[in-house]
Formats: C-alpha cells, sequence, structure tokens
C-alpha cells in the first residue's frame, strides 16, 4: 500500500509592510462607547502594540490554518496503532445522531416529561452495558477511564465502611496503567505494588502472601497492558472474595473480549468502560470521554446519583437523592451527546456485531504479532490478544532505540505505537491495530517495521536523522515538555 508522503514545509506567509493593512470582515459600529482597557486591567498585562503581526486577508488565514490542519495526522488519514488506547474509526452516522437537535437542544432541568427520548436513551444504554458486562447496576457520569475508576473505588470504599470495615491499601499489578494507583490514592487508600509472574500476569501466590486483611481491593487490568489475559481471573477473584476484599477491573482493553466473555463471570465488582475507545467515539486531544462504571449486585446501592429509572407505566424518571449513594460524580448525567454516540454504535453493531469487533481486533493484533516476532524482541510470549508489546532490545545491538523507529515510521506514513510503556518492559513498543484497520493497511505497517529492523542493522544513521519529510524535525522531547514555547514572538 502506498502511503501519501507528508508535506515537506508548511505554508508560511511572510509579513510584507510595503503591500499594506488588509484584512478580513469587519463588524459594523455598535455605537458603544469603547472602554479604555487600563480601567479593566493593570497597566502590567497591557501590551502596548501589536507589532509584528503579518497582514492577511481573510482567505489568507483560512487557507494558512487548513493547511496546518492537514498537517495533522489523524485515525481518518490512516492507522494509528497505539496500543491501550484503541484508536479507531468512529462512524459517522454515531457522528449524525450525535448532532439531532433532539439531543442537542434538551437541558438537563427540564421537567422529566419533556425529555422522555432522552431519559430512555440513558436507560437504554445502562441496560446495554448490563448486558455486555454481566453486571447488575451502571453509571454513566464519569467524564473518562481515570474518572470511573475513581468512581469505582469511592464504591467500593462506601461499600466497607457499611460493613464497618476500614481497610486502608489496594494492590496494584507492576503493569497496571498510572491510573490505577493514582486513582486508589485519591479514594483515600495506599496503593501497594504486586510483581508479575514470568508470563506477564498476576502471580497468584504472591496475591495469597499480600491479601491481608488491610487491602480493600486489587485493581486489575483484563487483559493487562501487555496485551494478555489473566487467565486465573477466577482464581484470583476467589482469593479476593474470600478474604473480604473487591475487584475492580479495568476496563481500557475490553474491546479484546466483548460479545466472548463476561467481566460478571470472571468475578469483577467494578468495571469502567471507555465508550471512547470501546465503543468509537471521539478519543484523543484531550477529550470529550465517558466512562460509565457497571458494579455487582453488593455495590449497587452506593451508585452515583442521579439516576434513571423506569416505572411500571413505561415512563422514566429521575432520582435525585438516595441516601446510601456516593452522590453525584459530575453534573447530570456526564457527557451526554458521548453516550449518545456509543448507543449509536451499539445499536448499529448488534449482538454478534460486537463480537466480530473483537474477533478481529484480536486477530489484526496476532497478525503483527507473527510478521514482526523474530525482528523485534518480544518479552513476554503468552498470547496476544488485541495488541502485543515488542521492544527494541535487538536494534539496541546497533545503537538504535525505540525513539529512532517511532521517528522513521513518521517518514514512512505512519504514526507510531505507544512508546516506552508498560513499564515492565524496557524500550517497550506497544501495538493495537484495532478492528476498523483494514488488512492491508495493517500488512504496509508491518512492512515497514521489517523496513526499519533492516535499516536498523544495515544504516542505523537513516534512523538517527529521523524524520526528514516531516514539517518538523526531530526536537528536544525532554526539553520541550520542561521548557515549552508557549507565546508567539515575532522575528525581527
Amino acid at each position: 500500500m502506498k502511503r501519501r508522503a507528508l508535506r515537506d514545509e508548511p505554508l508560511i506567509f511572510e509579513r510584507n509592510p510595503g503591500r499594506g493593512r488588509r484584512g478580513g470582515y469587519l463588524l459594523p459600529e455598535t455605537g458603544i462607547p469603547p472602554v479604555d482597557p487600563g480601567t479593566v486591567l493593570p497597566a502590567v498585562q497591557l501590551r502596548p502594540a501589536l507589532d509584528g503581526l503579518p497582514a492577511l486577508g481573510e482567505l489568507e488565514v483560512v487557507q494558512h490554518f487548513h493547511r496546518l490542519s492537514q498537517l495533522n495526522f489523524a485515525v481518518d488519514e490512516g492507522l494509528y496503532p497505539l496500543g491501550s488506547c484503541t484508536m479507531k474509526y468512529n462512524p459517522r452516522v454515531c457522528e449524525a445522531a450525535a448532532r439531532l437537535t433532539g439531543f442537542t437542544e434538551v437541558h438537563p432541568l427540564q421537567p422529566d416529561d419533556q425529555v422522555q427520548g432522552a431519559l430512555r436513551l440513558l436507560w437504554e444504554l445502562e441496560e446495554a452495558l448490563k448486558t455486555i458486562t454481566g453486571l447488575a447496576g451502571v453509571t454513566l457520569q464519569p467524564a473518562a477511564g481515570a474518572h470511573g475508576e475513581l468512581t469505582g473505588m469511592l464504591m467500593i470504599r462506601a461499600a466497607l465502611q457499611a460493613r464497618g470495615e476500614d481497610r486502608q491499601e489496594v494492590l496494584v499489578p507492576d503493569s497496571a496503567h498510572g491510573t490505577n494507583p493514582a486513582s486508589a490514592t485519591f479514594a483515600g487508600y495506599r496503593a501497594v505494588e504486586i510483581a508479575s509472574g514470568s508470563d506477564g500476569t498476576v502471580d497468584l501466590a504472591e496475591l495469597d502472601r499480600m491479601m491481608t486483611d488491610r487491602v480493600a481491593a486489587i485493581m486489575l487490568t483484563v487483559p493487562n497492558t501487555l496485551g494478555v489475559f489473566e487467565h486465573r481471573i477466577v482464581e484470583i477473584a476467589e482469593l479476593v472474595h474470600s478474604r473480604g476484599g473487591y475487584i475492580y477491573m479495568d476496563g481500557a482493553n475490553l474491546n479484546a473480549f466483548v460479545g466472548r466473555a463476561l467481566p460478571s463471570a470472571m468475578g469483577a465488582d467494578a468495571l469502567h468502560i471507555n465508550l471512547h475507545k470501546t465503543f468509537s467515539t471521539p478519543h484523543g486531544g484531550g477529550g470529550p470521554g465517558a466512562g460509565p462504571v457497571a458494579v455487582s449486585p453488593d455495590l449497587v446501592p452506593f451508585l452515583p446519583v442521579p439516576r434513571v429509572v423506569r416505572d411500571g407505566n413505561q415512563t422514566f424518571h429521575i432520582v435525585w437523592d438516595d441516601e446510601r449513594s456516593i452522590g453525584p460524580m459530575r453534573g447530570f448525567f456526564g457527557n451526554f451527546l458521548i453516550l449518545v454516540r456509543a448507543m449509536a454504535f451499539i445499536l448499529g453493531m448488534g449482538g454478534e456485531g460486537l463480537r466480530e469487533m473483537s474477533e478481529t481486533a484480536v486477530l489484526l493484533a496476532n497478525l503483527i504479532r507473527h510478521r514482526l516476532q523474530g525482528a523485534y524482541h518480544l518479552e513476554y510470549t503468552a498470547p496476544s490478544l488485541h495488541e502485543v508489546v515488542l521492544d527494541d532490545s535487538l536494534q539496541q545491538e546497533h545503537g538504535v532505540s525505540n525513539v529512532d523507529i517511532a521517528k522513521r515510521l513518521l517518514d514512512l506514513g505512519f504514526h507510531p505505537p505507544t512508546m516506552s510503556f508498560p513499564l515492565i518492559v524496557h524500550g517497550a513498543l506497544m501495538i493495537e491495530p484495532t478492528e476498523s484497520a483494514a488488512p492491508e493497511e495493517v500488512e504496509a505497517f508491518c512492512d515497514a517495521m521489517l523496513q526499519i529492523a533492516r535499516e536498523a542493522e544495515e544504516s542505523p544513521d537513516i534512523l538517527h536523522e529521523a524524520p526528514v519529510h516531516t514539517p518538523v524535525r526531530r526536537v528536544d522531547e525532554v526539553q520541550a515538555a520542561r521548557h515549552p514555547v508557549l507565546r508567539w514572538t515575532p522575528e525581527p
């Protein structure tokens, strides 16, 4: 597959004082007297003049920013193989559903009888997520995965307090998302790391030793961040439950088994679901997202409010008060239009479609593993599900790092995978194709990765200099993060 080459240089407009000042549309005079900025802002915060700005017409400005937008890589451009992030195509029918005026123009404080359609959608989405997970209750409030983690841990804390227990610790595997220990800490617990075994899964003997009456829960990602299924999950759950703890399941990788397995059957007590990952709503750029939490019967009484309930007349109502609830976690019902997108996706796919979705994601990940294993090192050889974690140890023998590999991928027209995560794999390349990638696209990505592996052996300087065909060459990323330039300054 031939990839579209990235443009060598962005379009730049030079300032030319001799051309005279031009501009776009000017608003008519309002008749309102101007306000002296010095009366509302301190003089130190006022800029005396805007010297150095280019004199441009409206069309030139539009062309400039449109050109900049084309320099950004997006999931609509091609494969976005970020492991653990599930960056996939967002069907336009979901976008169309979210733009219906019946959804965009409702207000959460309208009387229930005026928003029955919106309330029905929320109720039916909860029911769909119950079916998908096998769990007893759902809250749609959390804004994203980490917010869902905090919500679930607060419900676990409330349940333990209702039992009269004051537990202080939460076990977190060493391969976990960084948000897991953060969420446990925010919920008032001390996060305690538990080591993985040689196969990359939780060491049951170590869990047996660490599972004391101080432990409130264990936070497990299933499959874990290595793309490996916790094959002893039922034994883990039985051990934790027998000692009074809860199973918090991180659902970031739920797309690996939707339609094939139920978290409830694995012993999950709380599970967050990244709708913006598994069910194809926009993801990236800081949001918006949605991270509903599904819970077992033991945690249902502590679900956040408000909640939507249906009475015997098939009428939907909002319940604002519940004395056992942990209270609201977000304004009203969370990011409502993201919930609409997810419901449109679930209805469009249906049960068989969701099952096929997960099967295809696993198939394509294993295609990548099959083609790249040998050219790249695979630290953990247990079966891969929706993603595979390779590393750069073979390339390091030639002085090439995973950063060099990522930069060279940009030259070849591909977005790099997730880098240097999980932390237990040094120099990690975490690759997730998702089910929406075409097999030909995945094959082309593998061809590029194999080319890079050959270049690392034969011509490593090519990788050290990459990228050379992007608008911006390689930058000092450490300095860019620590000392970012956030203010435009005209050149003299």
